[in-house]
């Protein structure tokens, strides 16, 4: 697929002002496909060109989030993959509660955990890898990376550990003055992150060989219709993503109840899916030695997942009175603990190798397994 800069994300290739034709096309086909669902029915046809045009729909959604990130300039630009992953996230999470079933109070818990130990472990472990095979070793901004694992690990702590040592409530959940506090914190400290990152030290999340972030490879600034296009056509498609991720989730719900596997592994998938899209322009970035803002994509979007989606999921819990199981089991907690000290560890020095992203990757490789083989 044709490629470009974005604020140190780069797509090389496409000629100026013109839009491939996929861009476009899919997210098309997708509502067709949707279409097809609600007037015919989910045959097996359907399931199989649903789960198909998703994931090209999501390489759509890649493109026309990274040109508006492109034309708007860095760290605002990460932030908008960060906000539409979240996006779809929440999306999904809400309309499983909203559906019922014995299973989806405990589906915003399993997904939130999943996206941030897949984000962690697997897009920073890979991102690693991938840039310190190619350029031997990479650095960053150690300032920023230490801010948001900080934020990082009090959100995930107040939301996803606490609510197994409070007292109001049985079992592994926040009473109702609890689970709003925890999402009005968890929202505060996202916001005042996000004003940390774009105002007051902005320098922190910036490349130092590009201290203005202005530094672009190969593809010039977009125009504002090219850019407000590429946004209508962002909606489009993740409106998409969510109507599709929809249908397919009682598939994949049957899929991974049919496979034996522990319901956790369907929060496991689609947090896999929604994060398709930034992993996608995080591995390319570290690929082309612009680890910052690979780093800025992976660790922006953890909090973004946690930050946003906890006050989301505890603001219809408490409307619409449907339960939320958020504390974490004990294996949980010991991976999340792990993950967050190995995290600091690594990315506390602002340089990496190859051998940071093993480690991540190991531990990855452990959740994955324990959860299908608890």
């Amino acid at each position: 697929m044709a490629e470009m800069t974005t604020g140190g994300m780069t797509t090389g290739g496409m000629t100026p002002g013109r839009m491939p034709w996929w861009a476009w096309a899919w997210p098309l086909v997708a509502w067709g496909v949707l279409l097809a669902t609600f007037a015919i029915g989910k045959g097996t046809v359907l399931i199989a060109a649903a789960a198909i045009v998703l994931i090209a729909t999501v390489f759509s959604a890649v493109y026309h989030a990274e040109l508006v990130a492109h034309r708007i300039g860095e760290p605002f630009g990460t932030l908008v993959l960060a906000l539409s992953v979240t996006v779809i996230e929440v999306a999904l999470i809400v309309s499983v509660m909203i559906g019922g079933g014995p299973d989806g109070e405990a589906l915003a818990r399993d997904t939130v955990f999943a996206a941030v130990m897949i984000i962690l472990n697997g897009l920073v472990g890979l991102s690693l890898l991938i840039g310190g095979a190619r350029h031997h070793e990479q650095g960053f901004q150690a300032q920023g990376a230490s801010a948001a694992l900080a934020v990082l690990t009090a959100l995930m702590a107040l939301s996803l550990v606490l609510p197994n040592f409070t007292t109001s409530a049985a079992g592994p959940e926040f009473s109702v003055s609890q689970l709003a506090f925890a999402g009005i914190m968890s929202l505060v400290l996202y916001c005042t992150f996000v004003f940390i990152q774009t105002v007051r030290h902005r320098d922190y999340f910036l490349s130092e060989e590009d201290p203005d972030g202005s530094l672009e490879i190969h593809a010039p600034r977009p125009t504002a219709t090219a850019a407000l296009t590429s946004a209508g056509l962002l909606l489009v498609a993740l409106v998409a993503v969510v109507a599709l991720a929809k249908v397919l989730t009682p598939s994949i719900r049957a899929g991974v109840a049919g496979a034996g596997a522990p319901d956790a592994v369907v929060g496991i998938v689609i947090a896999a899916v929604v994060l398709l899209p930034e992993g996608l322009a995080a591995l390319r970035a570290a690929r082309l030695n612009r680890l910052q803002t690979s780093m800025n994509l992976a660790l922006g979007s953890a909090l973004a997942s946690i930050g946003l989606t906890i006050p989301a999921v505890a603001a219809i819990s408490i409307i619409l009175g449907t339960p939320l199981a958020l504390g974490l089991g004990a294996k949980d907690e010991v991976l999340l603990a792990v993950t967050l000290f190995v995290s600091l560890m690594t990315l506390g020095t602002g340089r990496t190798t190859v051998l940071q992203g093993v480690i991540h990757l190991v531990i990855l490789a452990a959740f994955l397994f324990l959860a299908v083989v608890p």
